[in-house]
């Protein structure tokens, strides 16, 4: 195959000459010649940072640990030191990027400029989490609540066993073992019920009788069952009360105090045995009933 006359390596070769022709002469010869070098230096630039980065996050894991030893020993409370872990972390990652970034010819106040401008469009778009970083800060200076403590929230009704305080969410274990996940934001922004603040914890629930019942007898019967319960604290309040003269019940009230970790239990096995001992000692717990009179004029027919 001929072109203008000339053959196809001709060809090749001729546009070659007016390539070398136009740039300066070796150019590319000197490129070829530089390339195993170049790529040889590259490919060594590349297994150094790998090597600093995994010598970068040995230390960083390091940096924690030393952190996480030294508020223990300090007596900081667990949330602070997630959260402080958390954050530490984060810095330190930042931080060795942006060296790793610097390594490969990257100048540092551009790196640092380009991570600020990039933080401020990044700022804007996650305006929420934001407020759950300022929302963890909250929570760890006014200190609502802590690690172990049980919460209500109000803004989703969601309530647990506080596990982690981490920077942006909180983690919380209900009851039924299923672990919550709450944004920080909220948690400072709403109400919420701390549970176990104080060490002892009212128990209130309601019985009722039937109108028949001898009601002093019922209410002498429903204090024994608290006096002789080992967990009701002896030192505070313990009253049967006349809460309700219901439709078709009188209902009375039974009031005691156990400490947080007896709450629960105590609860279900004081309402258990007030229904026992009511009926050891024949007092009708009352049902919903209705009474129906039929006025029977004289002459009709019954």
């Amino acid at each position: 195959m001929t072109i203008y006359g000339l053959t196809a390596e001709g060809a090749a070769e001729k546009a070659i000459e007016q390539i070398e022709e136009k740039m300066q002469p070796g150019v590319i010869r000197e490129f070829l010649n530089r390339l195993p070098e170049k790529a040889f230096q590259f490919g060594l630039r590349v297994l150094l940072a790998v090597v600093f980065f995994i010598i970068g996050v040995n230390l960083i894991k390091f940096i924690r640990k030393i952190i996480r030893k030294s508020m223990t020993r300090a007596n900081a409370e667990v949330g602070v030191i997630q959260f402080a872990d958390s954050f530490t972390k984060a810095t330190l990652y930042v931080l060795l990027v942006t060296f790793l970034a610097s390594s490969f010819g990257l100048d540092a106040a551009s790196v640092v400029a380009v991570l600020g401008s990039a933080g401020v469009a990044i700022g804007l778009a996650v305006q929420g989490s934001l407020s759950n970083l300022a929302g963890g800060v909250l929570i760890l200076a006014l200190k609502p609540f802590k690690v172990g403590d049980y919460i209500k929230e109000g803004y989703s009704d969601k309530e647990g066993t506080v596990t982690e305080i981490q920077i942006f969410y909180t983690k919380l274990v209900t009851p039924d073992n299923q672990t919550v996940i709450l944004p920080n934001g909220n948690l400072a922004n709403n109400s919420l019920v701390n549970v176990t603040t104080q060490e002892a914890r009212r128990m209130d629930i309601s019985v009722g009788i039937s109108y028949k019942a001898d009601l002093k007898k019922a209410k002498e019967v429903l204090l024994r069952v608290l006096t002789e319960d080992e967990a009701v604290l002896k030192d505070r309040d313990m009253i049967v009360f006349v809460n309700e003269l219901a439709d078709s019940s009188v209902q009375l009230g039974v009031r005691c105090w156990f400490k947080q970790e007896e709450f629960w239990k105590g609860k279900w096995r004081v309402t258990e045995n007030c229904k026992l001992t009511l009926d050891e000692n024949g007092i009708e717990i009352a049902y919903n009933q209705l009474d129906v009179h039929l006025d029977c004029k004289p002459g009709d027919e019954a």
